[in-house]
């Protein structure tokens, strides 16, 4: 046990310091410290605008043209790879100062927003699995499913006309998981923006597009309603002077003129392994912060534990309101209340770490609370009576014998809420968290081999979760040989 609490102490410390290192971020050129640095929120799975390439740097014609116009007006800023969503709610809760993510200028956006200029005129398409003659029109959807991503011009489309043609929609939250729902037959057809989905046939995504362009709202960059306008003041200005010296004709000519990159030669064997750096850094984050946080969960569990078994009634009262609290509420729900409602009501900025760490310590200490709880109350209660007509006091009785009892027993549990807690981290994806899962999903989001990367993900979470179970299983056994 003091092995093992030595090595759990290390680790701690060491997942510590990795937490202060750059995290998945990108900064312009430097500057001087006199220079302004802004936090911009993007969508990293939304091609050819942003993405991930195959060295990890974020790149596509959003990213391009705000590297070109932080040069040309002279300030720093940092990538937030948040997912549209987030992104948007990281805005409104001033998590971030500015979001570019191919977002549609829209009447209801601009009530919460200011826009810059537009910098692309998109437009509506349909698309639907290559080779497949079923849907050619929208009239063709009737009584079928039709695939859509949250938030974006496409789904405003298709609710649209969708009464009338008589569809159902199905809603996803990046465009690579839409694009697989059309593939394996669950959609007919989606509905997206001409540029990313024109991008993606280039790419041979598994998808040919069928109607033609319907006139769709500009994308423009984004501000919190009267906020940041010297940012937004910048942008207009880079982004007119790069139209006017051409450059912005050559980044957008280098995603989607004809001269266009297309689909990397790889095969299945080179493809996967050509993402394994960025999946291995993916899992990194994932443990780390599994670690972490039921490190914290662990001293959460010890003081609601022992509270909850205790004899003063009001502890005990406060120990099952944390408990049930903090398990009644969906991990996702806290993750956003966490990061997005208590900074907007309170008007601060939480660090995505801390957001992550409080959220999942929360949620692991109600469970490690009942998993202590459980354990000292499944110690046959003759062992403290018989303790105490021997004259000992309640705490020693506790200390010297219910509690090395218990630990026997709880060992298992514990590395059980390890288990739950790392594959846990994947639902935090939806703050921003780059882990193992959302690594995943960038990948795909540039090489749309969704098969081949699912299951390289799939093999690294198997790996790690049954190295963790033969250690519980070790463990458990060590402990009961010496108990």
């Amino acid at each position: 046990m003091r092995k093992l609490r030595t090595f759990m102490f290390i680790m701690s410390l060491v997942c510590l310091c990795l937490a202060g290192m750059p995290y998945l971020t990108t900064a312009v050129h430097a500057e001087p410290a006199s220079v302004k640095t802004y936090q911009i929120g993007t969508d990293v799975t939304f091609a050819p605008f942003e993405f991930e390439d195959e060295n990890g740097k974020f790149v596509g014609i959003d990213m391009d043209l705000m590297d070109a116009i932080a040069k040309d007006q002279n300030f720093k800023y940092v990538i937030k790879p948040l997912g549209f969503n987030a992104a948007v709610q990281a805005l409104e809760a001033n998590q971030v100062d500015g979001v570019i993510a191919g977002m549609s200028i829209t009447d209801e956006r601009k009530a919460k927003f200011d826009f810059s200029e537009p910098y692309f005129d998109s437009g509506v398409v349909m698309a639907v699995r290559k080779g497949q003659n079923e849907v050619k029109s929208y009239d063709d959807l009737k009584g079928k499913k039709v695939a859509v991503k949250t938030g974006t011009e496409g789904y405003r489309f298709a609710e649209s006309i969708s009464a009338k043609i008589g569809f159902t929609i199905v809603p996803f939250d990046d465009s690579a998981q839409m694009y697989e729902d059309v593939k394996t037959g669950n959609s007919v057809a989606c509905f997206d923006d001409f540029p990313v989905l024109a991008y993606g046939v280039n790419q041979n995504n598994g998808l040919e597009i069928v109607t033609p362009k319907e006139k769709g709202a500009s994308y423009g960059f984004a501000v919190s309603k009267g906020k940041n306008q010297e940012l937004l003041q910048k942008f207009n200005a880079g982004l007119a002077n790069l139209k006017a010296s051409g450059e912005y004709d050559k980044i957008t000519a280098k995603y989607l003129g004809e001269n266009a990159a297309g689909p990397a030669n790889q095969s299945r064997i080179g493809l996967m392994l050509s993402s394994l750096p960025s999946l291995l850094k993916g899992l990194g984050y994932t443990v780390m912060y599994a670690i972490i946080s039921l490190f914290f969960a662990f001293i959460l569990g010890l003081i609601f534990g022992f509270m909850k078994v205790g004899r003063n009634k009001w502890l005990r009262g406060i120990a099952t309101v944390f408990v049930d609290l903090f398990r009644g509420i969906p991990l996702i729900v806290l993750a956003f209340f966490i990061y997005f409602g208590i900074p907007q009501a309170f008007g601060f900025t939480m660090p995505l770490f801390l957001a992550v760490i409080l959220t999942l310590s929360l949620n692991a200490g109600a469970y490690v609370t009942e998993i202590i709880r459980g354990g000292i109350q499944s110690i046959d209660r003759g062992q403290m009576e018989a303790a105490r007509s021997l004259g000992l006091p309640y705490r020693k009785a506790m200390t010297k014998i219910i509690i090395p009892q218990a630990i026997r027993i709880m060992i298992p549990a514990f590395i059980n809420q390890l288990v739950i807690t790392l594959k846990d981290t994947s639902i935090l994806s939806v703050i921003g968290l780059v882990e193992l899962t959302q690594s995943g999903k960038i990948v795909i989001a540039r090489t749309f081999a969704s098969f081949d990367i699912w299951l390289e993900v799939a093999i690294l979470y198997l790996i790690v979760i049954t190295v963790l179970t033969k250690i519980s299983s070790r463990l458990e056994r060590k402990v009961t040989r010496h108990g």
